[in-house]
């Protein structure tokens, strides 16, 4: 029968073009895709089987075979799965669909070179085939259906889809015949598949037998155990990573391996692994993780809401043989068993990344660093567990520029008469370090948090405290810090009645723009900072609510004022000399420098500009 020619979607079209030509350097990884789908295929037969047991009544074991002809150039990946039908194998095969190839090229543009890496990230393995292949056909049978299809395509811009009878095909499931081009003839050696198999695809949990040339009998090479369903001391380390880039899509070791089975209430197997590396999405709007549940070994969800968002970055398999198989999957994940595992699983989890910040700091340091500003999300959306959040994170502070110090650390190191755990928050550790509000406290050797990830904002808002020390920011309210004395002994106490009538002054210069004009206890070099009122926003949260179009309420800051500064003590004479516009100038101008130096531009541009030139022309007697 004659089939119907279709042309692929521009962007598989696209993708195509990408595989054939720029990263044949990892051709191996086609092997790997195609025995992964292979797999998913069995998984999901094996979960409809559980609502009609006619679909797998031939009774025969869920397997995958890999087949090569030499005289004949193919090499076959056939599974006895779920299969495909006539709509299955368009919407699977010819179009975006479901697959993830639109972010995939997304991702790659530009950087072609690393797109191998990227494959099993993105749902389109299948396409890999053309890497090795001149001709890809696929013949296939949906399980439980009559009819039979095949789908073919040399991947230069169309593909055919036609009827075929049903002694070709599978008895269910599906077969990708490869013809594999002259580049790629090194994959009809049995020796090479194998050594491919053992690297990729060994943790696969469904059997693979290798068929090294027609005739020969099958040879099992893949046990398809769960290794989840195994003994700890019956896995090597090896086979732990190898499981982990089979389930990550990543090709770095993991950080962190948990392995554990849960008695009691309810009865489950977790295998978890922390990446040693950030996954493309980490950062993704929709914070979703990927964890796989099962039921028995039968896959219920490729994607179950087992943890929380601060902790998606984690790849796991949870098995739990209490979980009902004749529902939904929306419904087993509403169910109370299963809020259960999620809860257990969530807290196991955490503290075994607790326990490694205290036995492995070098290790932890390498999750704190890819993950640290993820983690740090919980202490702003899970307070039941922000004790043990906050006992394990690390910050960058004005002792220690790396993010290394806990706040047990700080707290040990707390001056005498320091009451509380002060922090910055701002963009960036090393431009917060330099922010003049901070001159006070090192001037009397106070540790400060350099709070630079956006989520810091938040959560120093809900947190109470640590170890009955509250956390203050340092540009928020009075600083509070006059009983502490300075690290030379030598300062002398601010005089706030030197200054006061340019205080006064400036306070009516500014009185639109601020709320207030008072000397400062913070300041020791620089002239004058601005900080946000006692009680309201900090500066750095009302600098995120403006990016996001939201206000904050339409606070305005206090200028603080360093009375022993040259510039103050200058303005101070001016403020009572006859030049008032010279002095106007000058207070606007402070408040101005103020902005800058908070990352802010000054709030008129134009007006700056103008006050600039008429004070350097009076400066240079213009």
């Amino acid at each position: 029968m004659t089939g119907e020619r279709h042309v692929f979607q521009a962007d598989v079209a696209r993708l195509l073009h990408l595989m054939v030509h720029s990263i044949y350097s990892e051709r191996d990884i086609f092997l790997r895709e195609l025995i992964s789908n292979s797999a998913d295929a069995c998984e999901k037969l094996r979960y409809e089987a559980n609502c009609d047991p006619a679909l797998v009544s031939d009774g025969t074991p869920f397997a995958i075979r890999v087949a090569l002809d030499p005289d004949a150039s193919t090499l076959n990946v056939e599974d006895n799965g779920v299969g495909m039908s006539q709509e299955d194998l368009s919407v699977a095969l010819g179009t975006i669909a479901n697959s993830g190839t639109r972010a995939f090229l997304e991702k790659v543009k530009g950087s072609e070179g690393e797109a191998a890496e990227l494959i099993g990230q993105f749902g389109i393995g299948f396409y890999s085939a053309f890497m090795v292949a001149d001709l890809v056909v696929v013949e296939t049978r949906r399980a439980g259906e009559d009819h039979a299809w095949r789908w073919s395509s040399d991947g230069k811009g169309d593909y055919e889809i036609a009827a075929i009878g049903v002694e070709q095909a599978p008895l269910r499931g599906t077969r990708v015949i490869l013809h594999l081009n002259e580049e790629s003839k090194v994959y009809l050696d049995q020796q090479k598949i194998e050594t491919i198999i053992n690297e990729h695809s060994a943790a696969v949990a469904t059997p693979i037998d290798l068929i090294e040339k027609p005739g020969a009998e099958p040879r099992r090479i893949g046990e398809g155990a769960a290794l989840w369903t195994k003994s700890k001391s019956e896995i090597t380390p090896e086979q732990y990573k190898e499981f982990y880039q089979e389930l990550a899509g990543q090709f770095d070791d993991p950080d962190l391996t948990v392995h554990w089975r849960a008695e009691g209430r309810a009865e489950y197997t977790v295998l978890a692994f922390v990446p040693g590396s950030r996954p493309f999405d980490l950062f993704d709007p929709a914070r979703k993780g990927r964890a796989k549940l099962y039921s028995r070994r039968v896959l219920i969800s490729r994607d179950a809401d087992l943890l929380p968002g601060y902790l998606r970055f984690v790849r796991l398999v949870v098995d739990s043989p209490d979980l009902p198989l004749n529902v939904s999957r929306e419904v087993v994940q509403q169910s109370h068993l299963f809020a259960a595992i999620k809860k257990g699983v969530a807290n196991r989890v955490l503290q075994e990344i607790a326990k490694l910040a205290e036995t492995d700091a070098e290790k932890f340091a390498e999750i704190w660093k890819n993950f640290g500003a993820v983690l740090k999300e919980g202490l702003y959306e899970d307070p039941e567990r922000r004790d043990v959040l906050l006992k394990m994170s690390r910050f960058a502070t004005t002792a220690e520029k790396e993010a290394k110090r806990s706040l047990a650390d700080y707290v040990a190191a707390l001056r005498p008469n320091q009451t509380a755990i002060y922090y910055i928050a701002g963009e960036g550790a090393d431009r917060i370090a330099a922010s003049p509000q901070l001159e006070g406290f090192r001037a009397r050797g106070v540790e400060v948090l350099l709070l630079s990830d956006p989520v810091d904002a938040f959560w120093v808002q809900t947190a109470v405290g640590y170890e009955g020390k509250p956390f203050k920011s340092v540009t928020q309210g009075a600083a509070d810090i006059n009983s502490i004395d300075f690290i030379d002994g030598n300062r002398a106490a601010t005089d706030s009645g030197s200054v006061a009538d340019f205080v006064a002054l400036a306070k009516q210069t500014l009185e639109a723009v601020v709320e207030d004009v008072r000397v400062s206890d913070r300041l020791s070099e620089s002239p004058a900072c601005l900080v946000a009122p006692e009680f309201g926003l900090d500066l750095r949260l009302q600098q995120i609510l403006a990016s996001h179009g939201q206000d904050s309420g339409g606070m305005k800051p206090v200028l603080e004022v360093n009375p022993s500064h040259p510039l103050v003590i200058a303005l101070e004479s001016q403020a009572k000399a006859s030049d008032k516009n010279l002095f106007e100038d000058a207070v606007w101008l402070l408040f101005d420098e103020a902005r800058l130096m908070d990352g802010e531009a000054p709030q008129d541009a134009a007006a700056f500009a103008a006050r600039l030139t008429r004070v350097l022309g009076k400066a240079l007697g213009a």
